[in-house]
């Protein structure tokens, strides 16, 4: 469902004769060497791997490299399921190297490992901010972690569910964020109650009560549907999943989002794993004007200009007149040599 969805994803080149001889054409090319960040500190990844090296390879990137950090308990290697799906996948290079150093290490290389173009995929905060600083070397695909939900519901939802559901991320990460976003007091104790009656017995119980009673986690209480859904847009989450009545139509309006998950049968954990979508996703609030991991990513567009004559003389009186306004003649003469040249 993954390859299916991304390969779908492959824009085509395009190609517009803006003039009698003269044609603009956009060529689609991937990265040439991408660096795949798959964390391994709290849990253990396999969708990860999935998540970043289909979308490459949909987008027909010829190098790419796993990092993954070590494992004492594996030799110092990565997890054997990390191996295990790097090697399903056809990925024949993997690094033993973790956290923000593993991103520094991608980025500028060693004597013996070769750099990256661009470098994508989750990690924890120190993952993130390593991605931030070297955003000027290499390319990123965007601020991927720690995760974050939120879930804007009405009482036509399910408290149970999205107590499991808002559960489900805190057990990711001591720094994940779970909102409910909610127009009804009553839904809101009712989830804070299901919460509380069922996160102990979870595997990550001391983990997800850090998270929940962290300053990141809380209730949104609002006075109507339509605040809430301002609100969900001015959160712009990581995840959003909208549980009301008509949630196909409330979740057309919202505009920030990394992905949004419509109705009582789409949960995050879906998105995590089999939906066919990506989760690798902007957080921080980044999605206000970032994508999602998807197999644009690993796609650079550049831009053929092809002009015969014919079509240069037609505009250069206007290139000489926008030069000359910009106090840039020479950009004018450029273009004027080469007929004044041809007539001399």
């Amino acid at each position: 469902r993954v390859r299916a969805f991304h390969g779908s994803q492959k824009p085509q080149d395009a190609s517009v004769e803006v003039a009698p001889g003269g044609v603009v054409s956009e060529r689609w090319i991937p990265v040439n060497r991408v660096g795949l960040y798959v964390p391994g500190g709290n849990a253990v990844y396999p969708s990860s791997v999935i998540m970043n090296v289909v979308p490459a390879q949909e987008a027909g990137v010829g190098s790419l490299v796993v990092s993954s950090p070590p494992q004492a308990d594996f030799g110092g290697w990565p997890h054997p399921t990390i191996l295990a799906a790097c090697s399903l996948l056809g990925v024949d290079e993997v690094w033993a190297v973790g956290g923000g150093q593993a991103v520094a290490l991608m980025a500028y290389g060693d004597a013996d490992l070769e750099p990256v173009d661009m470098i994508t995929g989750p990690g924890n905060i120190f993952v993130t901010a390593a991605k931030r600083l070297c955003r000027s070397v290499v390319g990123i695909d965007s601020e991927a972690g720690p995760t974050e939900i939120a879930v804007l519901a009405d009482d036509s939802a399910d408290p149970v569910a999205v107590a499991y559901d808002l559960i489900s991320q805190a057990e990711h990460d001591v720094m994940a964020a779970s909102v409910l976003i909610t127009d009804s007091p009553e839904f809101a104790d009712a989830v804070d109650r299901e919460i509380e009656a069922r996160y102990k017995v979870t595997l990550n119980a001391a983990r997800v009560a850090e998270a929940l009673t962290g300053e990141q986690s809380g209730i949104i209480l609002t006075d109507s549907l339509d605040e809430a859904v301002r609100v969900a847009d001015a959160y712009a989450a990581e995840h959003l999943e909208v549980q009301t009545e008509d949630s196909a139509a409330v979740a057309a309006r919202i505009t920030n989002a990394g992905a949004v998950f419509v109705g009582h049968y789409a949960p995050v954990p879906l998105g995590d794993y089999a939906a066919g979508s990506n989760h690798v996703l902007p957080t921080s609030g980044t999605a206000r004007h970032s994508s999602g991991l998807s197999t644009h990513t690993f796609l650079k567009h550049v831009d053929v200009i092809s002009y015969d004559r014919e079509a240069l003389k037609e505009v250069a009186d206007t290139v000489t007149a926008l030069a000359d306004a910009e106090q840039l003649p020479a950009h004018g003469e450029a273009v004027r040599a080469r007929f004044e040249t041809q007539e001399r």
